[in-house]
C-alpha cells in the first residue's frame, strides 16, 4: 500500500514538471510572454533538478528516509501555492526553481524507501510500482492538466496540485515506517565513472535520445494547435492518447528487451522515433486531418517511450558492479537533457520556426542512435578482449 501512496507522490511531481507542456499557450498568453520564454520553464526546472539532486542526495544521505520524504514533500507543496499564487513571470520562475528542489529528493528518496522497506524479493517490483507514478503523469496529469486550465485557468493546475500534496503529506507520515540514511557516497567517486568510454558512450544516448525527444514535445501544444491545425477540444484527448502510448511503448520496451536483447530494441525504437517524427513534419504540410495527426504522435510516444526501461538496462550493464551511482547519474542526464532539449527547442521557435521543432529532435535522435552503434562495438571489443586474456592465463 506504501508504494501506492510513493506512486501519488511521483505522480504530483510528474505532472508539475511536464504540465507546462500541456498548457505553455495559455501561460504566455495570460503573463503576455512568448512561447519561446515560456517553454524556458521547463529548462530551468530541469536544470535545477539535475544539479541540485546528486548534491542534496549526498548532504542529508545519513537524514532518516521519511523525515527527509516529508520535508521534501513540504518544499514542493509550498512552491506549488507560490505558483498559484504569484502574478509575475519572474516569481514564477523562482517557484520552480524551489519546486525544482523538492521535487528531485522526493523523487530519488521515495525509490529508496521502497527498495528497503519492500519484501525479499520484491523489490523490484515495489520501485515500479512507484515509477508507474511518473508514467501516470504524462498519461492523465497533462491532459488533465489542460482540462483543468481551460476551465479554471492555469494557475489552478498548480492549487490542484498543492492540494492533493498535502494530502500526500498527511497519508504518507502514518502509513510509512521511519527507515534509516544511508552512508553517502561521494560525488567525485560518482563523477569518476564518466572517465569510462562505454559509460560516457550510455550516458550521451540518455542525453540525445531525451533531448530530441524533449526539443519536440516540450511546445507539443502550440505545435498541435498553430501548426497541425488541432482545435481546442481535441488536444487535451490527444494528450491522453500520447500518454497511454507512452505507457504501452514502456511496456513494450521490457518486454522485448528481455525477448530480444538491449542492442535490438534501444536501436529499433530509436529509428522508429526517427521515422515518427519525419512522417509528422512531412504529414502537417500536406493535411491537417486530425486523426492522422493523431495517429502519427501515438506511434512516436510508443516508439519514444520504448527505449526507457531499455536504456536503463543498457547502463546497469555497463557497469553492473555500480549500477545504482549510475542509474543516479541518468536520472541527473535526463533531467539535463530535457533541459537542453526545451532550450534548443525554444531558439528553434524564436530563430526559425514552430515546425521545425520535429526535424531539431531528428537530428539528436540520428546522434543518440550513432552512440548506441559505437557502444555496441565497444561491448563487443571487451567480450572478444576478456577470454583472450583467460586463455593467456592458463597454464601451458
Amino acid at each position: 500500500m506504501e508504494d501506492l501512496f510513493f506512486g501519488i507522490g511521483q505522480f504530483l511531481v510528474g505532472t508539475s514538471e511536464y504540465v507546462i507542456s500541456g498548457i505553455m499557450d495559455k501561460i504566455s498568453g495570460t503573463m503576455g510572454i512568448s512561447i519561446t520564454a515560456a517553454g524556458q520553464l521547463v529548462t530551468i526546472f530541469s536544470l535545477v533538478y539535475a544539479i541540485s539532486t546528486p548534491i542534496m542526495m549526498a548532504l542529508t544521505a545519513k537524514i532518516d528516509r521519511k523525515r527527509l520524504l516529508l520535508s521534501a514533500l513540504g518544499i514542493f507543496v509550498i512552491a506549488n501555492i507560490l505558483s498559484f499564487a504569484l502574478p509575475k513571470f519572474e516569481l514564477f520562475i523562482i517557484a520552480r526553481v524551489i519546486m525544482a528542489l523538492g521535487a528531485g529528493v522526493v523523487v530519488v528518496t521515495a525509490l529508496d524507501i521502497a527498495a528497503k522497506i519492500a519484501p525479499a524479493g520484491k523489490q523490484a517490483s515495489s520501485i515500479a510500482t512507484v515509477i508507474m507514478g511518473f508514467t501516470a503523469s504524462l498519461i492523465i496529469g497533462i491532459p488533465l492538466g489542460r482540462t483543468a486550465a481551460a476551465a479554471f485557468g492555469w494557475q489552478s493546475v498548480f492549487g490542484f496540485i498543492a492540494i492533493a500534496g498535502l494530502l500526500a503529506i498527511f497519508v504518507l507520515s502514518r502509513t510509512i515506517p521511519r527507515v534509516k540514511g544511508d552512508e553517502p557516497v561521494p560525488l567525485a567517486k560518482q563523477l569518476s565513472l564518466l572517465k569510462n568510454k562505454k559509460v560516457a558512450l550510455g550516458l550521451s544516448i540518455t542525453f540525445f535520445w531525451l533531448g530530441g525527444y524533449s526539443i519536440a514535445y516540450t511546445y507539443i501544444s502550440p505545435y498541435l494547435l498553430e501548426v497541425a491545425g488541432m482545435n481546442e477540444q481535441l488536444l487535451s484527448g490527444t494528450l491522453l492518447a500520447f500518454g497511454v502510448a507512452s505507457l504501452i511503448g514502456s511496456k513494450f520496451g521490457g518486454y522485448s528487451t528481455d525477448k530480444w536483447g538491449v542492442s535490438s530494441t534501444l536501436l529499433g525504437g530509436m529509428l522508429l522515433h526517427v521515422a515518427a517524427l519525419i512522417l509528422l513534419s512531412v504529414t502537417v504540410t500536406i493535411t491537417h486531418e486530425p486523426f492522422t495527426v493523431i495517429a502519427i504522435l501515438v506511434l512516436w510516444s510508443f516508439a519514444a517511450w520504448s527505449s526507457g526501461p531499455t536504456q536503463q538496462f543498457n547502463l546497469v550493464r555497463i557497469e553492473p558492479n555500480n549500477s545504482g551511482i549510475m542509474l543516479g547519474i541518468n536520472q541527473s542526464m535526463m533531467q539535463l537533457a530535457m533541459a537542453a532539449g526545451a532550450g534548443i527547442g525554444g531558439i528553434a521557435v524564436d530563430q526559425i520556426s514552430l515546425s521545425s521543432i520535429t526535424w531539431f529532435g531528428t537530428v539528436g535522435l540520428a546522434i543518440a542512435i550513432l552512440a548506441s552503434i559505437l557502444l555496441n562495438f565497444a561491448l563487443k571489443e571487451k567480450k572478444v578482449r576478456q577470454p583472450n586474456r583467460n586463455l593467456q592465463k592458463q597454464p601451458s
